[in-house]
């Protein structure tokens, strides 16, 4: 069963990466984004590769530069996730092999990432859009878009945004903080999935 929760790990460090990782997919997670403005993301993002194989998707979030999607084939990430729209990065992303899932807000940022080829639509932040905003964005989308709601939605919102249509979530502060304990990240992650799995 695959969850559609995507872990955003915002300022981990290298030494965190194998025991956070190991700490997701021990409670589930099987998504996981490293953002590009952490401490050494490349280091990162290549032990957690190396380390999952191919129990996880394991990729970059905040890239924003092509530039930086040649580096992350080059380490065998598997996903680059962006907070805007960028066709440049979308275009890179995919002729790279990789999933892309490029942020939107808006019906023309929308058509714009699937225009050029993004594999899902991350609408950030959610809970400026809300639900009603949402809804009226899926009402227009293809029905086969894939939706995720990333920013200032958690577990206990997951019942009310699937209902209206959404495909997954990214998670970022209510799962990882730096310095968090890693018994504390595995525990949160759990509550994440017992929350997906009740809906």
């Amino acid at each position: 069963m695959t969850r559609e929760i995507i872990a955003i790990l915002r300022g981990l460090t290298p030494p965190e990466a194998e025991p956070v990782a190991e700490a997701l997919l021990e409670a589930g997670i099987t998504l996981i984004e490293v953002p590009l403005n952490s401490p050494q993301p490349f280091d990162s993002i290549g032990r957690m590769v190396r380390h999952c194989g191919a129990r996880a998707v394991v990729g970059a979030g905040t890239v924003l530069d092509p530039a930086d999607v040649g580096r992350l084939q080059q380490i065998g990430a598997g996903m680059v996730v962006s907070p805007d729209c960028n066709p440049r990065v979308i275009v890179a992303a995919k002729q790279a092999g990789m999933l892309s899932y490029p942020g939107v807000f808006t019906a023309t940022e929308a058509f714009t990432a699937l225009r050029n080829g993004a594999d899902g639509l991350k609408f950030f932040p959610a809970f400026k859009l809300g639900l009603d905003g949402y809804a009226a964005l899926k009402a227009v989308l293809p029905s086969e878009a894939r939706t995720y709601a990333v920013g200032g939605v958690g577990p206990e919102d997951f019942a009310a945004w699937r209902k209206a249509g959404i495909t997954g979530f990214g998670i970022g502060s209510q799962l990882y903080k730096p310095g968090r304990p890693v018994a504390e990240i595995a525990a949160r992650a759990a509550e994440l999935v017992a929350a997906w799995d009740m809906v």
